[in-house]
């Protein structure tokens, strides 16, 4: 398989072939595209809506992020991490809802955040009360860092659900965790035992 041939940081990329209508694709890759497109939209509204606080702009985050990667499915077909490439479409979306609202690109809402971390459980980052606090630690992670602890710890994905959203290898998000939680442990100063594969403590 090809790589991405050259992509920009707004998820577009160089040499991208002229767009197709899909009702003249092979049946084969409008089936993918529609497996694709199930398997995915609703996690991508509930990033989206962490992100966004707005039902509104979460739709048209996501029904946009999906309309650009019809354009681009068959060549996105080629690509060996095609989850990678679209997730990042679906990021340059939300910010440029961001900047359509003239608001600054932002983590998330940080009321948006609280709610997914409203629920009771042992861990402390699970049940830290202060979201502001933690609004601003989690925004001075790197932006894979970011990805895998809302993924992970704001909405209950597992490791192995937000590889496959994020197109990134399982292993590779368990490291993401463990920087990530080390990072905002440093930040919030909160002491805690280092969990080696990025688990909760069972």
């Amino acid at each position: 398989m090809s790589g991405e041939g050259g992509t920009e940081e707004s998820g577009g990329a160089i040499g991208v072939p002229k767009v197709v209508p899909i009702d003249q694709w092979p049946p084969a890759a409008q089936m993918a595209f529609w497996g694709f497109h199930q398997q995915h939209r609703q996690n991508y509204m509930r990033y989206a809506y962490l992100q966004l606080g707005s039902d509104a702009d979460t739709e048209e985050a996501v029904d946009l992020t999906f309309d650009q990667v019809m354009d681009r499915w068959l060549w996105m077909l080629q690509l060996e991490n095609l989850e990678g490439y679209a997730w990042t479409i679906l990021k340059r979306r939300i910010i440029d809802l961001h900047r359509k609202r003239r608001r600054r690109p932002a983590l998330m809402e940080t009321a948006a955040f609280e709610a997914a971390l409203s629920e009771p459980a042992d861990d402390p980052f699970d049940t830290l009360t202060d979201a502001i606090t933690l609004y601003a630690a989690v925004a001075a992670l790197s932006e894979r860092q970011r990805d895998a602890i809302v993924l992970y710890y704001g909405m209950g994905f597992t490791t192995a659900e937000a590889a496959v959203l994020m197109g990134n290898e399982e292993a590779t998000v368990r490291s993401q965790l463990r920087t990530g939680r080390r990072r905002l442990a440093t930040l919030l100063k909160i002491r805690r035992p280092e969990h080696p594969d990025g688990k909760n403590p069972s």
